[in-house]
């Protein structure tokens, strides 16, 4: 049986949803940053007006529930990957790269919140948590690059500069309520601002997509 010789038009139609998908597949939707962003935004805000009117006598009973919904995630993932392994979705190597470099950077968060916890808890003071937090914030930064970078998404580029300036800022921040709406500037500029801007470039692209194959 002989195979179909497609025309001149079908074949450009062809090359272009092939380039439409590999777009895509290069463009993420952006939600995780959202959420995520969000999620670490909230905290910080949270954290501020309980600090202001002393709502509950834990400063950090917001973030420590941010740290409870992180590690059911993380759990959460460990078991999508130990137990519901599939082979439905084709894996590539810029969604491998990620998803390691996610392992690594939440083990590094991690790393550096138990060191918070334990300086100030050793030192009886809030130096190492302003500290810890402001290399939170670089932590953040350098993985936002890495993001941007690897996609060629320049409003991540842009946002870890930006969360980076306010990372040095809050090194020499001396309250504790400065450094927590520090961190929550660069969370909206690294993480949420950049997120929205990903879902309506990964939207736009979909659309296209879906109104090729019409």
């Amino acid at each position: 049986m002989e195979e179909k010789q497609l025309s001149e038009q079908e074949s450009l139609l062809l090359i272009q949803q092939m380039i439409n998908t590999a777009k895509k597949e290069q463009v993420d939707d952006g939600k995780r940053w959202i959420v995520w962003g969000w999620m670490l935004c909230s905290a910080s805000l949270f954290t501020v007006l309980n600090v202001q009117f002393h709502w509950f006598q834990n400063m950090f009973l917001f973030w420590n529930a941010f740290g409870v919904v992180s590690l059911a995630w993380f759990a959460y993932r460990i078991y999508l990957f130990l137990f519901k392994k599939t082979t439905s979705r084709v894996k590539t190597y810029t969604g491998d790269l990620f998803s390691r470099l996610n392992g690594g950077f939440f083990i590094s968060l991690i790393f550096i919140i138990i060191s918070i916890n334990i300086g100030g808890t050793v030192l009886d003071s809030i130096v190492p948590v302003n500290i810890g937090f402001a290399l939170l914030i670089n932590l953040y930064a350098f993985w936002i690059l890495i993001y941007g970078a690897a996609l060629n998404f320049k409003p991540s580029v842009i946002g870890a500069y930006v969360a980076w300036a306010f990372g040095l800022v809050a090194l020499f921040a001396n309250q504790f309520t400065y450094v927590m709406l520090l961190h929550a500037a660069a969370v909206l500029c690294g993480y949420i601002i950049p997120g929205h801007l990903a879902n309506r470039k990964f939207k736009e692209l979909h659309s296209k997509g879906e109104h090729l194959r019409v």
